[in-house]
């Protein structure tokens, strides 16, 4: 079951995915960490945290990480290796630029293009997805149709900044393109609504909107 915490202040959405993996989307800044933590207990047992799978380096959904590592030790995080590289050397973009702090962290998976998770109790695809980031994927469950977006798309046809350090919005087009000959069901997207039923004719409108830019 996946539950959606919609993002509070300069946090990204966190989505907690009970099951098999236990597992989080998205880890927020780290700046309301207490906050944070108290709104997954009421979810689950936080001692149960497998893992966290970050969809992009930016410090709104990356910059909890080390908390979560240093309150969770047994906790992993997984992260594309762009985004690893930059996440490890402490050289996230974004930081610096809105002024907010980005702990050095450690991932302990570095993701590819293709890898399988199991996320929950399903298996998810990794999709690299840049424009957004140098590191942007998108995490597909094909059988039911269910996509965690990051920042590339969001719901009602909402497309993610390519003007942040590492954007290009030709990248950008080319991944939202990819992602529309897909059967999307339900979209969590990193920030925003999230979708369920009708998420195709969401994306549609992404790829509509960004072919007027």
């Amino acid at each position: 079951m996946i539950h959606p915490l919609i993002g509070r202040m300069f946090d990204s959405n966190i989505y907690v995915v009970d099951g098999e993996v236990v597992t989080i989307i998205d880890c927020g800044t780290g700046l309301y960490f207490d906050d944070t933590m108290k709104r997954l207990s009421e979810i689950i047992d936080t001692r149960e945290i497998d893992q966290i799978v970050l969809t992009h380096e930016h410090v709104d959904h990356s910059g909890g990480a080390e908390y979560f590592k240093k309150r969770l030790k047994k906790i992993k995080i997984l992260a594309h290796e762009r985004t690893a590289e930059l996440l490890e050397k402490g050289m996230e973009p974004t930081a610096k630029l809105f002024s907010l702090p980005a702990p050095r962290v450690k991932v302990d998976q570095k993701l590819r293009e293709g890898d399988k998770l199991i996320i929950g109790d399903d298996i998810y695809r990794v999709l690299y997805t840049p424009g957004h980031s140098e590191g942007s994927i998108c995490l597909y469950q094909e059988d039911k149709g269910i996509l965690f977006s990051g920042d590339t798309i969001f719901s009602h046809g909402g497309i993610g900044r390519y003007d942040l350090p590492g954007g290009d919005l030709s990248k950008l087009e080319r991944s939202i393109e990819r992602i529309s000959n897909l059967k999307i069901r339900d979209l969590y997207p990193g920030h925003g609504d999230y979708v369920i039923g009708s998420g195709d004719r969401h994306v549609r409108l992404s790829l509509m909107n960004i072919g007027r830019i």
